[in-house]
């Protein structure tokens, strides 16, 4: 199969449906730097955008039928407007489902989806998928909705729709992020602040390290950090625990309850001094910071899995300054902070851990941060 481009997924609209599609939209995936499994606790996270997209080629029929083709499992879901599919077509049904909650007269489209976004990868390949879809068709019927209603439109189109319990950082980097800049969101009122990110100048490169570990938010475990996360702020009588102190999340006499919140609550700190030292260009500073977020969704989490701790163990042994997992947990990548020029020998690191226990060879990307979803 060609590579996902402009030019390939109107080639492949053209093939499946036999006319000329109306454009092509892309979403980017996203890289979460540091601040994992605050967003839905109002408190604050640190993505980035990938270069890495996925697109889509659409166009509007005059009927209520939908018709939905993916490059890559080479299927071609047929249903209509009012139905939301299974599997990978569950998404963008659900979009048009979410929309039309929303308001829209939402009729029938044929629809290519193409992606080099990795599923699975705790990468936010949904949020790739249902950003681009949403903007494609809010763009076809005269840009009624903003982007921050249409990332409201995406998250509710995962949290109801696909029964995915996701917060909201994904679809807001999606929709919000700029070329070269790490977005630090706040979830408790929304507001995004663009911190340029510039690595590269700063003698640092970052890799993501996917260790080919699948994992699905709607399996349940995701699902139920969230519902310990609110019996925990019950317990303290606050709202989030945005609201709680360190101290506070150690009053709590349930030991899980105990251990979530305090997650939560440092991590937030964490991110907020991420933050800071973008802000100050002290890049050689936040790799203690992705240490300790590590250790604290491994140990008080408990959302990592063997192959995220040993990349992550391997990539400090290989000369990264800083690592941790990445995404909501149980599989998926991890993130190493490296000296420019080293990343060749912690890849090598981390192969030959993962060599030692003959585990499948892990995949890596090098992050540059790219912009947001747009019209191509």
């Amino acid at each position: 199969m060609s590579p996902v481009s402009k030019d390939s997924v109107l080639q492949q609209f053209q093939n499946t449906y036999g006319y000329q599609a109306a454009g092509v939209w892309s979403a980017p995936g996203r890289v979460n730097l540091i601040g994992e499994h605050t967003d839905y606790n109002s408190g604050l996270c640190l993505p980035v955008a990938l270069e890495q997209r996925t697109l889509v080629a659409i166009a509007l029929r005059d009927d209520q039928t939908v018709r939905i083709h993916s490059r890559q499992s080479d299927e071609t879901y047929l249903g209509t407007v009012e139905e939301i599919g299974e599997d990978w077509a569950a998404y963008p049904t659900a979009v048009l489902w979410s929309l039309a909650r929303e308001g829209m007269t939402v009729g029938g489209l044929d629809l290519v989806v193409d992606s080099s976004v990795p599923v699975g990868a705790g990468l936010s390949s949904s949020a790739a998928l249902t950003c681009s879809v949403a903007l494609a068709v809010n763009d076809l019927h005269g840009s009624i909705f903003t982007r921050d209603q249409l990332a409201a439109v995406c998250i509710r189109a995962e949290n109801e729709g696909v029964g995915a319990p996701t917060g909201g950082m994904d679809q807001t980097v999606a929709l919000f992020a700029r070329p070269s800049t790490a977005l630090l969101v706040d979830c408790c009122d929304g507001t995004v602040e663009h911190i340029p990110f510039r690595l590269r100048e700063a003698g640092f490169e970052l890799m993501v390290i996917d260790t080919g570990v699948k994992h699905s938010l709607a399996d349940g475990q995701y699902g139920l950090r969230r519902t310990q996360c609110v019996d925990a702020a019950t317990a303290l009588g606050i709202t989030t625990l945005r609201e709680a102190t360190a101290e506070q999340a150690e009053t709590l006499s349930d030991p899980i309850l105990r251990a979530r919140a305090r997650h939560v609550v440092t991590e937030i700190n964490r991110t907020a001094l991420a933050a800071e030292l973008l802000r100050n260009k002290r890049f050689d500073k936040i790799g203690s910071l992705f240490d300790g977020s590590h250790a604290s969704l491994r140990d008080d989490f408990e959302v990592s899995c063997a192959e995220l701790d040993v990349a992550v163990t391997a990539a400090r042994l290989g000369g990264a300054v800083g690592a941790r997992m990445t995404g909501g947990g149980f599989g998926g990548s991890a993130i190493a902070l490296i000296p420019a020029g080293e990343s060749t020998s912690v890849a090598e690191s981390i192969r030959g851990a993962f060599a030692a226990r003959a585990w499948p060879p892990p995949h890596f990307l090098n992050v540059d941060p790219g912009g947001a979803a747009a019209r191509l």
